[in-house]
């Protein structure tokens, strides 16, 4: 049966925003000792923090289910409405938000301290005014006193989010979609604080100071902030009018809807509240809504949810019949089946349950390890086996937990490693222990181990508000959007020696050069800011970086050339402009870099024009033979025929395949010949070159120019001073051939050292003497017999058996060749040996080949042997 107290009560009752809680807070100062219970930890602790103020720590107290703070001497006590001890005599009693009684989930708790809870001297009940008739109806003597608010509320419709007024706070109904607001507010706005029900006192606090301290403009919040929290916001935007309540999802009422927009405004500052989206999306308020809540006019509430506050606890029968005994008046409706009911009846059918619990003090047991919330919110079904377990060791032995089992619980949750949901859930499994810690009677030394579960909260905590922080703030973002519409040249813009640049101490990227990168930790999303960022600030610094290029020594700049690269222009390390293709080869246009080309017009000229001057220099230092061959391809006084070779051979890069200049060739008589020679260019079997463009510097600038004619990037060259790349290492053939280098087999040799191999042969073939793969030379250089065979069969000779005693199973001779008209034959060009002649093979040599025409390869290597000879 539902029993009351009469006893002067006092009913303040009204929207937010109207000093209730602060008016209790001074009556319960002004008596000897007072109580007061909240609907969350949160706002417990934060009251506690204020009437520590008022009245020093020693005499305060903090009592909430997984924490206490209780001093010998306390005599003001801050609960939660669960925690609140009725047992006790206190001169003033309290109980804030007295209107959760019609939640399904809580409301019996908060019911039955309306109709309990008493002080001895003054009594208060705090709420809103859509209770008014049920607390008259249930406290017949109470006084009822209306408090209107301090301050205007007003609808200022929907916003999109980029477009919220700062000091908005914006309420979601999940943790998922409080995270998805936050990031867009972290991209748009610079980041947010977050406050759920769930997070800690000290998680919560650190989140809510960001705030205050206005490092954020914006809060995302569950509607916990409905419950009293009191935060300076101008705005409240809902992200949904709608919320799972435990047994569907349903459209918040519009009590709700007021309770949490009424956190808009603060003292006699007017808020705002609104929707996010559209007008007619899913979180739009109608007509009647906002004409409600602006008026603060709520239906009244038809019930409160009951369940018996104080049951017998003569046997576990009628334990649970008082927990489902209805109520008798028509006020109240019976409470839905709660979590410490569930699990009660799910043990009360275990036979070792059944047998252990006997009398009143083992019944009373059992019900107290029922009552141990389930903060991880994982069921009925799945906090049955943890309070069975903490019930085993509080039926059996010496009544208590064990202390290593405990420790071992705890142990298991010391880890700050993971992500947000992960860092929740483990603190949500640490306010399990710290609930049981703070039960005198269920462990040995409690104070110890409540100790370390406050310990191992604090740590959770503040590991969880690093990673909300990090996940959700960026102070960066923050500053520079801040800093839109000043004047630039006010901004506290810095470059440090290293190139980091910094707005406001804050890290933005790093400057390079000319060059700005932005910190390579920020997200792809906000790399375009603090790009827009640098070009609006760095223009001063890009200036006076462009006079240090204009007057800056040739040693301070060289040639980007890696391979999968573009060739570039680098100054001081760091590239400037690109080389692409030009007129010829050797003029390549100059293409500044983007940032260089945000300069002024005068700025960029000089820049080009020093640029310029550097090549021209390198040109003259590492392509001289080039230079020189574009300038005889231009020459009037060389012969056309002369001249197109050199020009050929000059767009080829001064290094090309005899095959490609062959035709050129015929048509050049001695004389002519001669003129390519005075040129310094080796015309050989193979290929036509001049030995100065072998150098590495001259192969590096070579492929650059040709890499930049035909718009690729770069390719790999061979390290410098190498003949030979052996064949287990892979190499691209065109990044060989313009380092100088020509393919045998499966090795590359250079064609200089090619050239040499080739003569070597002829001459000692000349002579009759065998040249083989076992050749010194040939040894010497590392080249494979393949690679041999191949240079050989290049090189325009043929294979022959060897017959007599001591030869060689293979000796090379050289082809025949028909001899051009009018030209006197010379033995080296046979491939006979000058003076007595080549010791005639055995029977078994093969027949000499016919003859060879007069333009293949080894015609030229015995025309060049002649001609040196």
């Amino acid at each position: 049966m539902v029993q009351f107290t009469r006893s002067p009560v006092t009913a303040v009752l009204g929207p937010t925003n109207t000093g209730k809680t602060h008016l209790a807070v001074e009556r319960m100062c002004g008596h000897s000792s007072g109580m007061m219970g909240f609907p969350l930890r949160l706002l417990a602790r934060e009251v506690y923090d204020r009437v520590v103020a008022i009245k020093g720590p020693a005499q305060v107290a903090l009592i909430t289910g997984e924490e206490k703070i209780v001093p010998p001497q306390a005599r003001y006590f801050l609960c939660t409405a669960e925690s609140m001890p009725l047992q006790s005599d206190y001169a003033f009693v309290a109980l804030d938000e007295a209107q959760i009684g019609a939640d399904p989930e809580r409301g019996h708790i908060f019911t039955d301290r309306l109709l309990r809870a008493r002080g001895r001297e003054e009594t208060m009940i705090l709420g809103s005014a859509s209770i008014a008739r049920l607390v008259k109806s249930l406290i017949p003597d109470v006084d009822i006193i209306g408090r209107p608010r301090f301050s205007t509320l007003s609808y200022a419709g929907a916003k999109k989010l980029s477009r919220l007024p700062k000091r908005s706070a914006i309420v979601a109904f999940s943790a998922e979609e409080v995270y998805a607001v936050a990031e867009m507010l972290r991209r748009f706005r610079g980041g947010a604080a977050v406050v759920m029900g769930a997070l800690s006192p000290r998680t919560r606090n650190a989140q809510v100071q960001m705030f205050l301290n206005g490092e954020v403009d914006y809060l995302v919040a569950t509607d916990a902030i409905g419950m009293g929290l009191n935060l300076d916001v101008a705005h409240v935007a809902f992200a949904s009018l709608r919320k799972f309540d435990g047994r569907r999802s349903r459209r918040l009422t519009v009590a709700e809807m007021a309770q949490i927009a009424g956190r808009a405004g603060r003292h006699h500052k007017d808020g705002t509240f609104g929707s996010l989206g559209g007008e007619d999306g899913s979180a739009a308020f109608t007509p009647e809504e906002i004409e409600a809540i602006e008026a603060h006019r709520f239906p009244p509430i038809e019930h409160l949810y009951w369940r018996d506050g104080a049951p017998r606890l003569d046997s576990l029968a009628t334990l649970i019949a008082d927990l489902e005994e209805r109520p008798d008046r028509p006020e109240l409706r019976a409470a839905p089946e709660a979590v410490d009911l569930a699990v009660l009846k799910r043990m009360a059918v275990d036979p070792t349950v059944v047998d252990r619990v006997r009398g009143q003090r083992q019944v009373a047991r059992l019900w107290d390890a029922c009552g141990l919330p389930d903060f991880q919110k994982l069921g009925a079904d799945h906090h049955a086996r943890t309070v069975s377990r903490i019930w085993h060791f509080l039926s059996e032995g010496t009544g208590h937990i064990p202390r290593d089992w405990f420790a071992q619980q705890l142990a298991r949750l010391d880890s700050v490693q993971g992500d947000i949901d992960t860092l929740s859930g483990r603190i949500a499994a640490a306010r399990t222990w710290a609930y049981i810690a703070h039960r005198a009677d269920w462990l040995a030394d409690p104070a110890e181990m409540a100790e370390r579960t406050r310990a191992l909260e604090e740590k959770l905590s503040d590991a969880l508000h690093a990673a909300l922080t990090q996940r959700f703030v960026d102070r960066r973002t923050t500053v520079l959007l801040r800093d839109i519409g000043q004047n630039v040249n006010q901004l506290p813009v810095t470059v440090e020696a290293d190139g980091t640049v910094c707005v406001d101490g804050e890290t933005i990227g790093r400057l390079d050069g000319f060059r700005f990168s932005v910190d390579p930790a920020t997200r792809h999303q906000d790399r375009k800011l603090l790009l827009a960022a640098a070009e609006r600030r760095l223009g001063k610094v890009l200036r006076v970086k462009a006079d240090e290029l204009i007057g800056a020594a040739d040693v301070d700049f060289a040639l980007l050339d890696a391979a999968g690269d573009t060739p570039c222009i680098a100054w001081s390390g760091t590239p400037v402009a690109t080389l692409l293709a030009g007129p010829t080869l050797l003029t390549p246009e100059i293409r500044l870099d983007r940032a260089i080309l945000a300069l002024d017009q005068d700025v960029q000229k000089q820049v080009t024009s020093r640029l310029t001057n550097w090549v021209d220099a390198q040109k003259q230092k590492h392509l001289l033979p080039l230079v020189k061959m574009a300038e005889s391809a231009a020459d009037p006084q060389v012969p056309p025929v002369v001249r197109a070779v050199f020009a050929q051979l000059g767009d080829a890069g001064g290094v090309s395949p005899r095959t490609d200049l062959d035709s050129a060739l015929g048509h050049l008589d001695k004389d002519q010949r001669h003129l390519l020679r005075r040129a310094g260019i080796d015309i050989g079997v193979l290929d036509i070159y001049h030995p100065g463009l072998l150098k590495p510097g001259a192969a590096r600038w070579r492929g650059a120019l040709l890499a930049a004619r035909i718009g690729k990037p770069c390719l790999p060259l061979p390290l410098p001073g190498l003949t030979l790349i052996p064949a287990g290492e892979k190499f691209d053939q065109m990044g060989a051939r313009i380092a100088g280098f020509r393919t045998f087999g499966e090795q590359m040799l250079r064609i200089d050292m090619a050239e040499r191999m080739a003569r070597t042969a002829h001459e000692a073939i000349a002579k009759g003497e065998a040249f083989t793969a076992t050749s010194p030379q040939i040894v010497s250089l590392g080249l494979s017999e393949a690679a041999f065979l191949a240079l050989m069969r290049a090189a325009g000779f043929r294979a022959v058996e060897g017959a007599e005693e001591g030869n060689p199973n293979w000796v090379f001779k050289g082809r025949q060749k028909a001899r051009p008209p009018q030209q006197q034959q010379h033995p080296a060009r046979e491939g006979k040996p000058r003076g007595k002649p080549a010791p005639r093979p055995a029977a078994a040599t093969p027949a000499r080949a016919p003859a060879a025409p007069a333009n293949n390869a080894f015609a030229g290597l015995a025309a060049l042997l002649g001609r040196n000879g």
